[in-house]
């Protein structure tokens, strides 16, 4: 029988905790298969932020979402770890330096595979932020390529929306 690789076995934590809250128990698993790689391992520590931002502790997973960034994720992983980044930052209240980080993601990943979670993410800060108009602009705009019509006319309602929080 082929021995899983690490990056099966943190997916099978992953498959084992969706569904459920996740906990101290997925958290010490995390932690387990992280140890395995060591602490300078940038995907090791932005999986433990993961599983800390998954359990209701978005400020220990903000520390190690920065290291690993710090230490170099790789083109899959480091669009996610930003995204959970800014909400995190988002859910501690910090819409400031959310709103830093999604823009900054949201220059980079255009036109990435993750252009859509970082615009529902940086609508999701806005709104929090106290700026909903704002945040509903961001996803008219982000779904305005999706839809089988209408573009040029949804994209300037959306702009026109995005001035009633001024």
């Amino acid at each position: 029988m082929r021995m899983k690789t690490w990056d099966e076995r943190i997916e099978d934590v992953w498959a084992d905790a969706a569904g459920d809250e996740v906990g101290d128990d997925t958290i010490a698993r995390i932690d387990a298969l992280a140890a395995e790689r060591g602490s300078d391992h940038a995907r090791a520590e932005f999986e433990r932020a993961g599983a800390r931002d998954s359990a209701g502790r978005p400020a220990e997973a903000v520390v190690l979402y920065r290291r690993a960034l710090s230490l170099g994720l790789d083109e899959e992983h480091r669009p996610q770890c930003v995204i959970q980044l800014a909400s995190s930052l988002r859910n501690l209240g910090e819409y400031d330096e959310a709103l830093e980080v999604i823009r900054a993601e949201e220059e980079l990943s255009a036109d990435g595979p993750y252009r859509d979670a970082v615009a529902t993410v940086h609508a999701l800060i806005l709104a929090s932020a106290g700026r909903p108009a704002q945040g509903l602009s961001v996803a008219l705009l982000a779904l305005v390529p999706h839809l089988p019509r209408y573009h040029r006319s949804m994209t300037a309602y959306a702009h026109e929306i995005a001035d009633s929080d001024t």
